[in-house]
């Protein structure tokens, strides 16, 4: 059975999210607040996590970003009454894998965790020998590493999978919607900002010379391309 935390302050959202993720067949556990629920996460395994933005104590921003700092590549989905596109982005670049505005259909959160589940569920075996050079990375996608030389490179989640999608289709041009789907699997579709802030970082750390790319490449009007001999 597989285990949900849900991290929400609300008691008639929690017992609402309780009684329908039970129904679905899912193991619940609940926390009231940001700092349970960091500690929850942090501690226990659980194959998604559902976290409010607001909460006393500690924010879900917060939370989801001391998470992936701690390693936890638990799949986190954003529940939140703020829907402007900035919080959305904010959500995305501290480590969410979706992110979910309230007032939302129950049947949309059953089929949001469902894909999350599945698509994370997907990564968490790459495959046998995974390894790549990557201009001057040397990439482990089995276990999420990545190396200049013998100095170790921090990555996000994100950033990994961004990668690694791009990596199984190298030397060809992958489109936004693609690389979206295959790494968010959104249904609504998030800003070129956020896309692009994470095609920066890698830039960074890949490229030679991140001023004039020449191995992680923008396709204008279409989108990304990653070249290698």
């Amino acid at each position: 059975m597989e285990k949900i935390l849900v991290v929400e302050d609300e008691p008639d959202m929690v017992m609402g999210l309780k009684d329908n993720l039970e129904y679905e067949g899912y193991e619940v556990d609940i926390a009231s607040d940001g700092e349970d629920g960091l500690a929850k996460i942090l501690t226990s395994r659980y194959d998604l996590v559902l976290l409010d933005v607001m909460l006393p104590k500690l924010s879900g921003f917060d939370v989801c970003k001391r998470a992936r700092k701690s390693k936890i590549q638990t799949p986190i989905i954003f529940l939140s009454a703020k829907g402007e596109e900035l919080d959305k982005v904010i959500g995305l670049e501290s480590g969410a894998d979706d992110y979910i505005t309230k007032p939302f259909s129950l049947r949309e959160l059953s089929a949001r965790i469902k894909a999350v589940i599945r698509r994370t569920s997907a990564h968490d075996s790459p495959g046998d020998g995974e390894r790549a050079q990557i201009g001057r990375l040397t990439v482990d996608f089995n276990n999420y590493t990545a190396y200049e030389g013998k100095q170790q490179v921090k990555m996000s989640l994100k950033e990994h999978e961004i990668l690694h999608h791009l990596w199984h289709n190298k030397n060809r041009t992958v489109s936004r919607d693609s690389l979206l789907d295959a790494v968010w699997g959104f249904n609504y579709q998030p800003t070129t900002r956020t896309i692009d802030n994470f095609i920066l970082k890698l830039r960074n750390k890949v490229e030679h010379n991140p001023n004039n790319p020449a191995i992680l490449l923008t396709v204008h009007g279409v989108g990304y391309k990653l070249v290698l001999g």
